[in-house]
């Protein structure tokens, strides 16, 4: 299964690229479509009606502003949605979340923090690995480096307060 990674303009591609790296760090294949809620509705559509065709099992759609992009797609199926704002505006990305999160009954949009990206990656790993012991497998792997790294740095942080 892949990820089809939407975002609704090409200004979101920074945020979501350590998304990306880290799906492609999993072997989980992407997809990476521009297509704007409110630009393009069309191709919006088209893209999330095929998606299952194309072996898509699940989208993380990006959108700062008004970000309806992830609940335009999560109207059109019943895949996983995995919404993350995107901090673009003097809201400072609170407006994307509001729209992000405040989905009405029935039509669910997982959301992510602001700038959260990488979390929604993780997530939809974790979704795969419900049925792929691989992918179980090596989100137990990257857990465990998490604490080795974590515990490196306490020890670097220990080494300083000795001097």
């Amino acid at each position: 299964m892949k990820v089809a990674v939407v975002m609704g303009s090409d200004s979101d591609f920074p945020i979501l690229k350590p998304a990306v790296d880290l799906l492609h760090q999993f072997n989980v294949e992407t997809e990476v479509i521009v297509a704007s809620a409110h630009r393009t509705p069309g191709k919006v559509r088209d893209l999330v009606s095929s998606a299952e065709e194309r072996g898509v099992g699940a989208f993380i759609s990006a959108a700062g502003a008004a970000a309806h992009l992830g609940g335009v797609i999560a109207s059109y199926t019943t895949l996983p949605v995995i919404g993350v704002p995107i901090n673009a505006t003097p809201l400072n990305g609170m407006d994307a979340l509001l729209s992000t999160v405040q989905m009405p009954s029935g039509i669910p949009v997982a959301t992510m923090a602001i700038n959260g990206a990488k979390n929604a990656a993780i997530f939809a790993v974790e979704m795969f690995a419900i049925s792929d012991d691989n992918l179980k497998k090596a989100l137990k792997e990257y857990r465990a480096k998490m604490v080795e790294e974590v515990e490196a740095k306490a020890a670097k942080v220990a080494a300083q307060l000795e001097k």
